[in-house]
């Protein structure tokens, strides 16, 4: 058993093996594993998100200009939400983290959508632009963490 400095009283064990799980302020988690959960949290609000976009379609019949309006707000709010998960685990270069977020938000998309198209018909503009949106929203919400 260990002793404390100053009062002379020993640690129990329970106490060594909590003090020895805790982490410090600056130390790190693990980069897999926080990832994993952001891009969890971007999905899940980019679901809530896209079925109230579909609502407000249904009651308001709304336009296409205001559909692409909605979607990209729903790739802004996704990866920020990401961003700011990723900055607030990882402590470190929080903006890289968020844009390395956003990013693969953003090639996970675009693999479904290759997926459920079975083509590559593509507007070049379009996927360069929805890249730009998900990689400099997830980098800002990873500054703002």
């Amino acid at each position: 058993m260990e002793t404390e400095r100053g009062n002379g009283k020993r640690k129990g064990e329970g106490q060594m093996k909590a003090e020895a799980n805790t982490k410090t302020r600056y130390e790190v988690a693990d980069p897999v594993k926080s990832m994993g959960i952001a891009l969890f949290c971007m999905f899940v609000v980019s679901l809530f998100l896209l079925m109230l976009l579909a609502f407000l379609l249904y009651k308001f019949d709304l336009g296409a200009g205001a559909v692409r309006g909605g979607m990209i707000a729903v790739y802004v709010i996704s990866g920020m939400t990401g961003g700011l998960v990723l900055g607030k685990r990882m402590k470190k270069q929080k903006f890289v983290w968020g844009l390395a977020g956003g990013l693969l938000y953003f090639v996970i998309l675009l693999l479904f959508s290759l997926l459920m198209k079975r083509q590559l018909d593509f507007d070049f503009t379009n996927v360069v632009t929805t890249l730009i949106l998900c990689g400099a929203s997830g980098m800002a919400g990873g500054m703002i963490s």
